[in-house]
């Protein structure tokens, strides 16, 4: 397979012609099922929309399976569509590590992540990785998905907060958070020294399904809220809560690294701690992965991890 293909274009004659499949078939598919939209996917490619069309068409004419669902304004992948992305991924990330073992300049390592990255360690490991391997760009990309855009392709890497439950990934543990309340700055809440779980039951809670790490089932049925904001990324989560619309349940990481001024945050006394996980997926990966990972447990103190049961109180509260 010639190593200079262009990434997508004008397709294939004749029905199932599996031998003409190339990897530009492969990244244009890609391109649509992150992207979500024909239009998105062409802009990304730096192609035509109909170019972009008939090389999926192409595709799908090829494999004999209909590979998106058009029936809807946004795209959305048939069960064949999401079957293939996994190997789709899979075969494009082989083919870049191949080029990887004999060209000098290495592709950039991509390192998702849905909010505040490794917390305080973000910046030490960029610097430490730029020192160490200056041959591997490190790319860190905010994806707001649940596991940072690594199920679809989109990074090699992910840094993910909570249960991983995705099929097909490898995470290693780094490190455990506390949580915090985040509540208006206004709000008599932000006053207190910190706070329990119950002290929010009576309030809206803003959650964030898409990326974020708190559900309702963090509460003890008992004190459980009863009222809800749903937004979509972390942006939204600290606007609906510096409008005094809601407060939120995050981790030690967020302070330092999305400060707002209309947000305060408490500590939680009887929240679990969040494992901080780094995840890749299972088969062929960048070949830089295992150097992330050891230089991630270094760069992490090696008592930053705990229990994740309820912290014990720090004093009286107030």
């Amino acid at each position: 397979m010639p190593t200079a293909l262009p990434l997508c274009s004008a397709g294939m004659s004749g029905p199932h012609a599996l031998h003409s499949l190339e990897l530009r078939h492969l990244r244009c598919f890609l391109a649509i099922a992150e992207e979500g939209n024909v239009t998105r996917a062409a802009a990304r490619l730096r192609l035509t929309q109909p170019a972009v069309s008939r090389t999926l068409a192409a595709l799908e004419d090829a494999l004999g399976v209909r590979l998106v669902d058009r029936s809807t304004h946004h795209l959305a992948l048939t069960p064949e569509g999401r079957a293939f992305q996994e190997s789709a991924t899979a075969a494009v990330a082989a083919f870049e590590d191949a080029l990887d073992s004999v060209r000098t300049v290495r592709r950039p390592l991509r390192v998702g992540h849905a909010w505040s990255a490794a917390g305080p360690y973000t910046t030490p490991l960029l610097r430490r990785w730029r020192e160490r391997h200056p041959d591997v760009p490190l790319e860190l990309l905010r994806i707001d998905d649940r596991t940072a855009g690594l199920t679809r392709g989109a990074v090699d890497v992910a840094l993910l907060r909570g249960p991983v439950d995705a099929p097909g990934l490898v995470t290693e543990l780094l490190y455990t958070e506390s949580r915090v309340a985040a509540v208006p700055s206004d709000s008599p809440l932000s006053a207190r020294a910190e706070l329990a779980l119950a002290d929010l039951s009576a309030h809206t809670i803003a959650l964030n399904p898409v990326s974020g790490s708190t559900a309702l089932d963090l509460w003890p049925p008992a004190d459980r809220p009863t009222a809800t904001i749903i937004v979509a990324n972390t942006d939204d989560w600290l606007a609906a809560i510096a409008g005094d619309r809601a407060v939120g349940v995050t981790t030690t990481a967020t302070p330092g690294m999305h400060p707002h001024p209309g947000v305060v945050y408490v500590p939680l006394t009887d929240a679990p701690d969040l494992p901080v996980v780094l995840a890749w997926r299972d088969g062929p990966r960048h070949p830089a992965v295992r150097d992330l990972v050891t230089l991630a447990h270094e760069v992490v103190p090696p008592d930053a991890t705990r229990p994740t049961g309820p912290r014990k109180p720090t004093g009286p509260r107030g």
